[in-house]
């Protein structure tokens, strides 16, 4: 394993010593890097909500062909996975570099830990993408929110989940929420989505509270809101705005179900041994005593014995009392 990383490593042109730019390195697999530049935030405004700290874009060549790399670094997994959603390019399709990545003819869009990449003119494969992300700086692979997994993926349009941590990106996707009702101050996050159905598209917003006890408080003000059909599952409200046909609606948020995981430990109650147990150890423990008093007794009286009957080793002197003569 280790000859394999270091072999990555020489791959991605890191060697000690090696000038490189804040994010990308001065040569990539061969591709020298001849041009380097500051790559800003699509809208400034969403992007510091999520956390943007900092994006280069690289231009690499080899033998006349050439390719543009650019990548954006964010403070945490969320807020990448944030863009990578809504950033995506529309025509690509699916691809296994990473658990969240898009590719295309000659490209590819991806996420990982607090990073996006996308290259234009060269398609990485994964394990050049193993080895550029083993030398990628500041690299910050912390847990996605698990509760999206509860976002019903059934019917989902691709290209149309955005992911909100704040009020600028709630304004920006969904105006017709008031911040004030999503109550940001609790902790809330939120994903949206487009979903096909045989009436229509249908846009579905789930809320995630930090307890049921604030997202049932929170119901009552979404259902305040005119126009939309909301529930409850556990700490999640499910929201759809506008719904062409209200039985379809109920289909989708009857989709939202959240789902507790416990793990129970069982309490293992100590092993009671009977009474028969008990006076049969009493026993052994006993004869065990009995045994080692004979096998002890044994040995030292062996030993008087094999002393006495040694004739170079005189008996030890017995003192008479004479008692008689007093």
């Amino acid at each position: 394993m280790l000859r394999q990383i270091a072999f990555l490593v020489a791959l991605a042109g890191l060697v000690p010593g090696a000038a490189r730019a804040a994010i990308w390195p001065e040569e990539f697999f061969g591709y020298k890097r001849i041009a380097v530049s500051k790559a800003p935030a699509a809208n400034p405004a969403v992007w510091d909500e999520y956390g943007f700290e900092e994006g280069e874009t690289a231009r690499y060549r080899l033998d006349g062909t050439e390719f543009t790399a650019t990548a954006w670094r964010f403070a945490d997994a969320t807020g990448a996975m944030a863009v990578f959603e809504w950033q995506q390019p529309p025509d690509a399709r699916p691809s296994k570099l990473t658990e969240l990545a898009v590719e295309w003819e000659d490209g590819a869009y991806f996420s990982h830990g607090n990073y996006v990449f996308r290259f234009d003119g060269y398609r990485p494969t994964e394990e050049q993408v193993v080895g550029m992300l083993l030398v990628t700086p500041m690299l910050e692979q912390s847990p996605l929110p698990t509760w999206v997994g509860f976002v019903p993926e059934e019917n989902r349009i691709r290209g149309t989940e955005r992911f909100v941590v704040g009020p600028v990106g709630l304004e920006t996707f969904e105006p017709r929420v008031p911040p004030s009702v999503a109550g940001f101050h609790y902790g809330v996050e939120a994903q949206l989505a487009r979903y096909k159905t045989p009436k229509g598209d249908l846009e579905l917003g789930v809320f995630s509270y930090p307890t049921p006890h604030i997202a049932r408080e929170r119901l009552a003000e979404f259902r305040m809101l005119p126009d939309v059909i909301a529930k409850r599952s556990g700490p999640l409200v499910a929201v759809v705005f506008g719904p062409a046909d209200p039985d379809e609606a109920e289909k989708l948020l009857a989709k939202v179900n959240y789902r507790y995981n416990i793990t129970w430990d069982e309490f293992s109650v100590p092993y009671q041994p009977t009474i028969v147990e008990i006076v049969l150890t009493a026993f052994l423990f006993i004869g065990g005593l009995l045994v080692a008093a004979l096998v002890l007794g044994g040995i030292f009286g062996g030993l008087k014995f094999w002393r006495w009957r040694r004739q170079d080793v005189p008996e030890d002197p017995m003192i008479m009392l004479h008692l008689e003569d007093r």
